[in-house]
C-alpha cells in the first residue's frame, strides 16, 4: 500500500485511477506531472473536465456528441442524408470519419443488445431510428455494429424492424475480424469494410 505523504495527492491519485487504463502508478506520475506544471495549465485541465461535463450535448438527431443541438455531421449538407450508418457508440463515428470513406450520416444505438448484461431494445435509441425512416427520405440503413455475437444480434432485430421500412438494408462486411470492436481496426481496412458492404440477406442465407 502506497504511503502519501499528502492527503490531497492521495485523493487526485484515487480519482486518477477511476479512469480507464488508469493504474496506481499512472495516476500517480500524472498527478506529480500536474504539480510540476505552471498553475494555468492544471487550471486549463479541469475547466476543461468541467465544461465537457457541463456543457456537451447529444445530437437530437444521431446522438452523437455535440457543442450545439445538431452535431456537425447532421447539419452538413454536403454530406448524403439519404444514407445511415448505424454504430454501437460515439467511437466509432470517429473511426469511420477517419477513414474518410464515408459521407452519409450516423445513428449512435448507444450500446448493442446484451441480454447478459441486461441491455435490450429498449435501452437503445432504436425508436429514434424507426422514427428517422418515418421523416427522413432514408434508402440505405448500414449496420456497422461488432462483429460480436451481441452485434449480429443487434443486427438481426434491426433488420426484422426495419426491412419494410428501408429499401436497401447493408452491413459492413467482414474485413472486420470477427470479435473485432470497429475503433481499433485499422483505417484501410475499416474503409474497405464500409466501401465493399454487403445487403445483410446474404449474410443470413
Amino acid at each position: 500500500m502506497q504511503n502519501y505523504s499528502s492527503k490531497l495527492l492521495e485523493e487526485a491519485v484515487n480519482e486518477f485511477t477511476r479512469l480507464p487504463g488508469i493504474g496506481r502508478r499512472s495516476a500517480l506520475r500524472l498527478a506529480l506531472h500536474l504539480l510540476r506544471q505552471d498553475g494555468s495549465r492544471s487550471d486549463a485541465l479541469g475547466n476543461a473536465i468541467i465544461k465537457l461535463r457541463s456543457d456537451i450535448r447529444y445530437c437530437t438527431r444521431c446522438h452523437n456528441i455535440s457543442d450545439d443541438e445538431v452535431c456537425g455531421i447532421c447539419s452538413d449538407l454536403k454530406r448524403d442524408g439519404s444514407i445511415i450508418c448505424v454504430v454501437e457508440d460515439i467511437r466509432d463515428v470517429m473511426a469511420i470519419e477517419n477513414t474518410g470513406q464515408f459521407r452519409g450520416m450516423y445513428h449512435v444505438l448507444g450500446g448493442i443488445i446484451s441480454p447478459m448484461d441486461g441491455i435490450g431494445p429498449n435501452d437503445l435509441s432504436i425508436e429514434s431510428l424507426l422514427g428517422r425512416t418515418e421523416t427522413e427520405e432514408i434508402r440505405e440503413v448500414i449496420m456497422a455494429l461488432p462483429a460480436t455475437t451481441e452485434g449480429d444480434t443487434t443486427n438481426y432485430y434491426l433488420f426484422k424492424k426495419l426491412k419494410d421500412r428501408v429499401a436497401t438494408i447493408s452491413a459492413i462486411s467482414r474485413g472486420v475480424a470477427i470479435g473485432d470492436e470497429l475503433e481499433f481496426a485499422d483505417e484501410i481496412t475499416l474503409g474497405k469494410s464500409i466501401l465493399n458492404r454487403i445487403l445483410y440477406e446474404k449474410l443470413t442465407e
